[in-house]
């Protein structure tokens, strides 16, 4: 068996070295097993190029066809699906053990705002000096975290300690 190719994209013409392919005409007919040399033979009297469609099938497929058109609709093809694909992010946000109300609402709408847009949500809740006695305290701030944005998310990460800080990963649903 023949090995795939190895430089970018499909091997073309010259570069087919496998002494039967099965051809597909620039109609998209199927003409059957030929040679390499009269599957060239045909693509050059059509003024198009011989290229190997699927190179690891028994015998190849080779098509007749315009190479540049085809290489410029597989880019096209590949920028589309880059375009339509999200990077899911990791948004960080920090609390405190003390948070005050309206302090604890803005979080909240940063955090809402980070989850409809596909994005996780790191909530890193920091303890200074005597706080760290206190762990209960920022245990309740994560768990009202939790409850108020269960409907949107689901927990990824249960919040564990990691040196003076709690820390817990929320995901949209």
């Amino acid at each position: 068996m023949p090995a795939p190719p190895t430089r970018d994209g499909p091997r073309v013409n010259e570069e087919i070295r496998v002494p039967q392919v099965r051809l597909i005409d620039e109609a998209g007919e199927m003409q059957g097993v030929l040679t390499v040399r009269e599957a060239q033979a045909r693509a050059y009297a059509a003024g198009l190029d011989l290229v190997e469609i699927s190179p690891n099938a028994d015998p190849p497929v080779c098509k007749v066809l315009d190479y540049g058109k085809y290489k410029y609709e597989q880019q096209k093809k590949k920028n589309e699906a880059k375009k339509k694909q999200k990077v899911v992010e990791i948004k960080e946000v920090k609390v405190r053990p003390n948070i005050d109300e309206n302090d604890y609402q803005v979080k909240m709408r940063a955090m809402k705002s980070f989850i409809d847009e596909g994005d996780k949500v790191k909530v890193t809740l920091r303890f200074r000096g005597r706080e760290m006695a206190h762990q209960d305290i920022g245990v309740r701030v994560l768990e009202r975290i939790r409850t108020d944005l269960e409907a949107a998310t689901k927990v990824e990460q249960m919040p564990r300690m990691e040196m003076r800080q709690m820390v817990m990963v929320l995901s949209p649903k």
